[in-house]
């Protein structure tokens, strides 16, 4: 997302969009089973080169104009998306990525279904585009996390949904750096012994808002 709150350009534009090369998009893509998106955002990804699909997620596109034998490695659905969602909900498993748009996101939100927003703002103003949102009511946040990309500038945020399924996830996709442990002093010459990773936390299946790319 632009700092200025935009998700796209005035005509779906996203040559602003910059990447980080600590954003490890294969740990964030695990982090989740599904993805949804409305019909704008799927015709996007779709006219930059890509397929729609996406390895290891069902991909469930809501549109009630795009052919679905047309369209193969994802689902498309003409149902009411709360009622979908809702079931998908339901269900065990990972979490579901809601990849755009703004108005699907603003339905979801409105019904009470989505658990997390998490962004990456990108530092750039457009003066103008699709927003993040389309108008509508007030919803306060609680933020989780946050993290800097001192290469790029993006600011990832994580925050938490008021009333949603449980606090929402720390901020795990960013490879960081370390740093090579310090040698005690001592009479012998030993090795050192890297401290063990911690486990990555069980997932519950909640609906997780990421602005396509931008975070």
């Amino acid at each position: 997302m632009s700092l200025d709150g935009f998700i796209a350009g005035p005509n779906g534009e996203a040559d602003w969009i910059v990447m980080d090369p600590s954003i490890d998009f294969g740990a964030l893509l695990k982090e989740f089973d599904t993805a949804v998106m409305g019909r704008k955002t799927y015709e996007v990804v779709t006219a930059h080169g890509g397929h729609g699909a996406m390895p290891g997620l069902e991909v469930v596109v809501f549109s009630r104009s795009l052919p679905p034998s047309r369209h193969q490695g994802v689902r498309i659905v003409n149902d009411d998306p709360r009622e979908v969602v809702a079931e998908l909900k339901a269900k065990s498993g990972r979490d579901i990525w809601l990849f755009g748009g703004g108005a699907l996101f603003r339905s979801l939100l409105d019904a009470g279904l989505v658990d997390t927003v998490e962004l990456a703002v990108i530092p750039v103003l457009l003066g103008s585009g699709v927003p993040l949102l389309p108008p509508g009511g007030t919803t306060k946040l609680v933020l989780a996390d946050q993290k800097t990309l001192p290469t790029s500038g993006i600011v990832a945020l994580s925050y938490s949904v008021p009333g949603g399924a449980g606090p929402a996830p720390r901020i795990r996709y960013i490879k960081t750096r370390r740093s090579k442990p310090k040698k005690k002093q001592s009479s012998h010459v030993g090795k050192s012994v890297p401290s063990p990773r911690r486990k990555a936390s069980t997932k519950r299946g909640g609906v997780r808002s990421r602005p396509r790319r931008a975070g």
